[in-house]
């Protein structure tokens, strides 16, 4: 990472990835225990979409390899909006498998 200010978006992606797939519950271990479980049915497809995009954008750059930092700001990016469409099917009634 080249200065503060990439540092400090990179690290507030981030923030926002956990705080759009954090599930609010009853309690603090409900809370936990949702949220460990939304990360763990939505990381698979959200590795799998920014693996695809990885591999698009090193096609179009003839090879060159993505930076580490760029995956990742693209794994969170993905990430935050599989967690809002997810928590917006959550919050409009409907219980998914498992809960």
């Amino acid at each position: 990472m080249k200065n503060v200010k990439e540092r400090i978006t990179f690290y507030f992606s981030g923030l926002l990835y956990a705080v759009f797939n954090l599930r609010i519950a009853s309690n603090l271990e409900e809370t936990i225990k949702a949220t460990i479980w939304q990360f763990l049915q939505t990381a698979p497809f959200v590795i799998g979409v920014t693996w695809l995009f990885v591999a698009f954008f090193q096609y179009m750059a003839n090879g060159e390899k993505m930076p580490w930092d760029r995956r990742l700001r693209l794994f969170f990016a993905i990430g935050i909006i599989v967690g809002l469409f997810y928590a917006i099917y959550e919050y409009a009634g409907v219980t998914p498998a498992g809960r």
